[in-house]
Order: structure tokens, then sequence, then C-alpha cells
């Protein structure tokens, strides 16, 4: 069977979203790159002022550097710094280490091993639907967040064990919504009844023009189409959901297909120059079929969640809303770099709550594509050319106040977030349904 060519113009969505945005956006010039700090290997007084993408190189620099003295990482958007954990009465050189490199210090009681055992004690006393835990480096402790399905029993196992790891290791909280993911009936991307969002162009590595997007998107249809009820552009190679991951590859079935490596935030594109890797406290930008632009803050990295039809795992969570239809969208920074894929949460665009994304560096590794005009699948720099400012509720350059953040592994590595990363738009938690109609 023979399948049309897909236009230019409809691979561009492909790579965002295709409806008008559900708030304002602003498309603000490149800022000065030497603004905020040098990033490189100076030797100025610490700490040093840093962009976010250059916080993140260092922050990938410090469990290297530091051993088993490092607690994790974040940015301080306010400061624009990057705070480090060090750990009390361990490695009296540790902090000076740091600090030579340009850190902000910061003692802190647990460790990342303490950290990660109270992580795997949850994962086999507290696998429960509808919830999900990750190591939040500003409290220096585990965060467990359980939505409004945990009752009863489950909710009693599930205080029991955090209980058990102590007030000072972990804490709980309940959100308000469901945790599922964002797909749904309607327009933009179809596939089996189900309508998904296309996160990235991708080019597989057979050279084969693809896309990226959820992969329980992938699993729910074999072929996917750009219009509700037309005919198949694009057939799912691979596809990972529920376990290591939410990600699934789609290659077009025109191998003359144009899918340029850009995301249209609705009245312009923003070139994409490559992947990176996100930091906690970075401002990031979401685009979906449903809801169009979002932006928010990097709030964890390696979370892990309990959705209703299984645990994914490496996740990063954040507090950009979603809602469903807006599955495999885009996460990117100002800088053009690509950051996630949404895989799912608890909310919508009103209330707020939480979303998690597949980090895209992990899936273009996972099938062997490549991201960016440059062909490189691991991290690129940003670069020049334009960047997104706030959506919504947070617009301009900066978007506000940090706020709690998670992460599992506190301190990710390298991003290429803008100039001033802050808590972005509304948040989302109103929860959502799962609706694959």
């Amino acid at each position: 069977m023979s399948h049309k060519r897909i236009p230019k113009r409809r691979a561009a969505m492909a790579a965002g979203s295709v409806v008008a945005l559900g708030a304002a956006a602003l498309l603000l010039p490149h800022a000065n790159a030497s603004q905020g700090g040098d990033g490189s290997g100076s030797t100025a007084a610490a700490p040093r002022t840093l962009r976010a993408a250059d916080a993140s190189d260092l922050a990938a620099r410090l469990p290297g550097l530091l051993g088993d003295a490092f607690a994790g990482s974040y940015y301080d958007a306010g400061k624009r710094q990057l705070v480090v954990n060090v750990v009390a009465g361990g490695d009296d050189d540790a902090a000076a280490r740091a600090e030579k490199a340009g850190a902000a210090v910061r003692e802190v009681d647990n460790s990342m091993a303490e950290l990660s055992a109270g992580a795997r004690t949850l994962k086999t006393e507290a696998t429960i639907p509808g919830t999900s835990w990750a190591v939040d480096p500003r409290t220096n402790r585990i965060l467990v967040t359980a939505d409004r399905t945990v009752t009863g029993a489950a909710w009693d196992r599930l205080e029991s064990t955090v209980e058990s790891l102590g007030p000072d290791t972990a804490t709980l909280r309940k959100s308000g919504g469901t945790f599922t993911t964002y797909v749904s009936g309607g327009d933009a991307v179809f596939g089996g009844g189900a309508r998904c969002s296309l996160g990235f162009n991708v080019t597989a590595g057979d050279g084969s023009p693809a896309f990226l997007t959820a992969g329980h998107c992938g699993v729910a249809a074999a072929q996917w189409s750009d219009a509700q009820g037309g005919q198949p552009i694009a057939t799912v190679d691979q596809a990972l959901f529920p376990g290591r991951g939410d990600f699934a590859l789609v290659t077009y079935d025109d191998p003359a297909t144009e899918a340029p490596s850009e995301v249209n935030v609705g009245n312009r594109t923003v070139a994409i120059t490559g992947a990176a890797e996100a930091t906690v406290g970075q401002q990031v930008f979401r685009m979906g079929s449903t809801t169009g632009l979002a932006d928010g803050q990097v709030l964890g990295l390696d979370a892990t969640v309990n959705y209703p039809e299984g645990t994914v795992t490496g996740l990063i969570q954040t507090d950009v809303c979603a809602e469903p239809g807006d599955s495999g969208g885009s996460l990117f920074t100002r800088d053009g770099l690509a950051i996630g894929l949404t895989s799912g949460g608890s909310g919508d665009c009103t209330v707020g709550g939480e979303t998690f994304f597949q980090p895209v560096t992990t899936a273009l590794e996972a099938v062997g594509a490549s991201l960016g005009d440059t062909g490189a699948a691991g991290g690129a720099d940003a670069g020049g050319g334009d960047a997104v400012g706030g959506a919504g509720a947070a617009g301009g350059d900066e978007a506000g106040g940090a706020g709690a953040g998670t992460g599992e592994q506190a301190g990710g590595e390298d991003s290429g977030a803008g100039d001033q990363a802050g808590d972005g738009t509304g948040v989302a938690d109103a929860g959502a349904r799962h609706e694959d109609r």
C-alpha cells in the first residue's frame, strides 16, 4: 500500500503541536553568551555565576571530582549558581574542590548511597500504582508522592514504608490528581483511536526519516496518521512502555519525507540543534497537541512512576502542565536543545500537579537514532539563534522562584537551558483521566 508524502509543513508540525497556543508565548533574541558567566574553566572566585547550560557541564563533573562526598546538586536560578551537596563529616577537602570548580557548597547529612538505598526499599516494599519517588537535592531527602487513588491498605503500606526510612530520609505527600499517561482521542497525530503528539524529528540508524514519541503511544498502535481517519504516514519501529523508559521510534513510510529538526511553537519554529540532559532547577518548555506551549522547571531526574499500566523508571519530573493528547510532545530549552518526551503525570493546565518526561538522550541511544543538524545523538552546544520566552503566567526572561525539587539522581548532567531558569507556567494537577478512544 502506498502512502502519501508528508509535506514539509506537516513534518515541522510533527516536531511540536498543530494547534494554536493555549497561552501567549514570546520569542526573544538569543541572550548574549557571556551574560551570567563565561562557562569556561577559569579560576574566577567561587561560586561562579552561571547560565543553566554551563551549570549542567559543571554538575556532570562533580560526582567524579567529589566521590562519595557528592550528595547531589541543583541549579539556583535566583542566584544563577550551581549548588552542590557535600556530606558533612566526610572528605575534608571535598568542599574546597567543589568551590574551586565554581560551585556553591552546602553540607548535608544524607549521602547518595543512603538515599539510593531508601529508593530501593520503596521499590521492594511500596511499588503501588499511583505513586512516585525521587531524590530531592534541595531537601536532601526522598520525596514520595501518592495520587488520589492510593487509599486504604495501599496508603497504609506506603506510609509505613516511608516512616521506616526515617523523617530525615524521606517525606510523603498527597497529590490531588491521578497518575496517567497523557493519551486521548481528538485531533493531531492518530493511531488506533488514540491521539498523541510527536516529539522530535530524528534520523534513524539506517538513515531514514523518523520521529520520537511516547512509548505508550507506540504500543497503542502500529501505524500513525497526521489526520483523524487519514491514511497512515508512519510506522512504529521500536517502542518501550512500561519499563526502563517510555519512548518510541516511528519511521515515516515515505523515505523522501522532509523532517526538519525544529519545534513549531505556533507562530514560528524553534530550531533544535541537538539533545541534552536535564538539570534540576532549569527552565524548560513543552509543546503538545492539546495545550500548546507551556513552560516550567525541572524538579527531579531518574524518577520512578507507578502508572496503572506498570512502573516506568528513569524519567524527568517537572511542574510543566500537560493534558491528555500531549503525550510524546517535545520538552526543550530556550536555546533549542531537546530534553524530553511527555510521558504522563497528574493533572491539567488549570490546577497544577506533576508531569514526567522521557529523557531524549536515553531514547536516542536506545533506538540508535540521531537528532539535530549535526547528527549527534549526544549533548550539543546550544549555539546562537532564537530563544523561547516564558509562556502563560510566566512570561519574559525570568519565570520566577525556584520551588521544591525532586530527582532520583540529584544533580543531573548537561542541559541547554537559557539564561534564566525559573518556575515557568502554571503547574498541572487536576487528575486527568487516561482516554484511549
